[in-house]
């Protein structure tokens, strides 16, 4: 038989079903209509959740080695050490007892002087106990897991805190846990009172530490300045520690100042928090509109 009578393409048996490249277009399309559906209408929420309520018992059972080595390793802490704890405790007590004693005195001249202005009292928030099980998987997203969620009444937006200050903001919420974006994270915004100046602004994440943004290049913040939460954003309750001043930078050529903060919060260490559970509650009663009765709207007169 000639060579030039043979077919060279394969036989039909092997030519079954779309193209490799077909195929990519078609599942690389679906994947894009995925990733935008779940931006824009969160189709994939319910997944996310039932996935995580599943894997919670794989990660609780993952974790408990660590748990167990981490128990052992401070049970077999030497004396000396613990002495050292004690003593640092027992001086770190002394400095709370006096702060204290002012906190009783400053809080009596405080009401007496929103008595005298006929000012109401804010609102104070139930909160949560709440224990840190990990880091997220990205280390630059600087978001923490914690062993609360919707069944312990956590909500999406509720401000979290350590014993010294404020560690972050509740961005997602699962049945059995929830997850944590702290200060750092280049999406966080907070707005910060400068306790000697009174100058308010607002702190931003920047991966590493925060910034404060838009002062100008003579504004009143030195280094070492405390600055604690404003309360005007209606999230955060007023005079929580947030940040304290490590840079000022003001250059002769330049409209704003460079000014870099470092949280008082232990992001990195950080094993027990506190969950405020009702971030909405937060503003002063005295300054909430008052409902607009019949008469009062616009273009009514007296």
């Amino acid at each position: 038989m000639p060579l030039g009578t043979l077919d060279s393409a394969p036989p039909p048996f092997f030519r079954q079903g779309p193209s490799a490249l077909s195929k990519l277009i078609f599942f690389g399309v679906l994947s894009l209509l995925l990733m935008v559906a779940d931006s824009r209408f969160h189709m994939l929420q319910p997944l996310r959740a039932g996935l995580a309520t599943a894997l919670y018992p794989l990660q609780w059972t993952v974790l408990r080695p660590f748990v167990w080595l981490d128990g052992g390793a401070r049970y077999f802490q030497s004396l000396q050490a613990s002495q050292a704890d004690a003593a640092a405790a027992q001086y770190q007590l002394g400095l709370q007892s006096q702060r204290a004693q002012q906190v009783e005195q400053l809080t009596l001249e405080n009401a007496r002087l929103r008595q005298l202005l006929e000012l109401r009292a804010r609102v104070n928030a139930p909160a949560l106990a709440a224990q840190v099980l990990y880091d997220a998987a990205d280390p630059f997203s600087h978001k923490v897991m914690i062993d609360k969620g919707a069944l312990s009444a956590v909500q999406a937006g509720s401000p979290v805190l350590d014993e010294w200050g404020v560690l972050g903001q509740v961005t997602r919420v699962y049945p059995l846990v929830s997850e944590v974006t702290l200060l750092t994270n280049r999406q966080q915004v907070i707005p910060v009172l400068n306790t000697r100046s009174g100058v308010r602004a607002l702190a931003f994440g920047n991966g590493t530490a925060l910034e404060l943004r838009f002062l100008g290049a003579h504004v009143d913040v030195q280094l070492g300045d405390v600055l604690t939460t404003s309360g005007i954003d209606g999230v955060y309750p007023p005079g929580l520690q947030v940040a304290r001043v490590s840079l000022v930078d003001r250059q002769t050529d330049a409209s704003f100042a460079r000014i870099r903060c470092t949280p008082v919060a232990h992001l990195n260490g950080t094993l027990h928090v506190l969950v405020l559970r009702t971030p909405a509650v937060q503003l002063p009663q005295n300054i909430l509109a008052p409902p607009i009765g019949p008469g009062q709207g616009k273009g009514a007169r007296p």
